[in-house]
């Protein structure tokens, strides 16, 4: 009997222990589906023939810059999610450093066509520079951890690359900045420096989550 509930706990604490390392990358899935939904249907306005109006004239006229960071982002942030997962990053290695090839360069790719819309689609000058910034910060995370990569650091790469991640799934975040904000106020869309001032927020909130996670495997 003693060693019938012994294998009973043991599997207990196992399936425990299976659920909580999916609960992180459930969540940034999760997290992922409203920017994910919203490329979507971006793609689907640049490829039916949608009306071109004055909000969406600048993807009509550079539609490349906008597809190649909606794939890209989409599959940085969706494939990103499952690298979190203890059990395949260390039981299958071989899983973990594949998709890490897939990951990464998306992530470059979403940074840099994020860096060339913000410059070159028309839009406030200090939205421009705060995405300019974030997106500057997501690209050099990124190759900072594939240099600690190349170099056998484990922990720096695992750092950059979280710091990376955090910068890039932001917009899902910034929608929890945002909608609350606007049902607050009736509604109404924020001006465009509150705009600004929402999407930081979201950037922000993300970037102080990442470091909290470095900082306590760094002490674990």
């Amino acid at each position: 009997m003693t060693t019938q509930r012994t294998a009973t706990s043991t599997i207990g604490q196992h399936l425990r222990t299976r659920r909580r390392d999916w609960l992180v990358p459930a969540g940034l899935v999760l997290l992922s589906i409203v920017p994910v939904v919203a490329g979507a249907m971006r793609l689907t306005e640049l490829t039916a023939g949608t009306e071109i109006t004055e909000s969406n004239a600048r993807f009509f006229a550079s539609p490349v810059p906008v597809v190649a960071h909606i794939v890209s982002a989409t599959v940085f942030c969706l494939l990103g999610a499952f690298q979190f997962v203890p059990r395949l990053r260390r039981g299958r290695p071989r899983w973990h450093q594949v998709a890490g090839r897939i990951v990464l360069p998306a992530g470059v790719t979403a940074g840099l066509s994020g860096i060339w819309m913000a410059v070159f689609y028309t839009r406030p000058e200090l939205d421009m520079f705060v995405r300019l910034f974030f997106g500057s910060l997501m690209v050099a995370s990124l190759l900072l951890a594939l240099r600690a990569i190349v170099r056998r650091d484990i922990a720096t790469h695992r750092a950059w690359m979280i710091r990376g991640y955090a910068v890039g799934i932001a917009a899902g975040t910034q929608v929890f900045t945002t909608i609350p904000w606007s049902l607050a106020n009736g509604g109404v869309l924020p001006d465009p420096t509150t705009a600004v001032a929402l999407l930081t927020a979201g950037w922000i909130i993300n970037l102080a989550v990442a470091e909290f996670v470095i900082r306590r495997r760094s002490l674990s």
